[in-house]
């Protein structure tokens, strides 16, 4: 598929990017050049690896 976009240079942290619409929008990301970080709290490194992104443990839910 062709970018419709550029992303070069930018960095994405996408929350709840392991799975689902997250998934999908990371992979995007990734596509159109952004550096991107998948933020979840499900160890998602092996699927973030898989498509060139990274994976943070993070709880949105919990301010601490």
């Amino acid at each position: 598929m062709k970018n419709m976009f550029s992303l070069k240079d930018k960095i994405a942290v996408i929350t709840g990017g392991g799975s689902g619409i997250g998934l999908a929008s990371a992979r995007r990301f990734v596509e159109a050049g952004a550096t991107v970080i998948i933020a979840c709290r499900s160890d998602s490194t092996e699927i973030a690896e898989s498509f060139g992104a990274s994976w943070i443990g993070t709880d949105v839910s919990n301010p601490d």
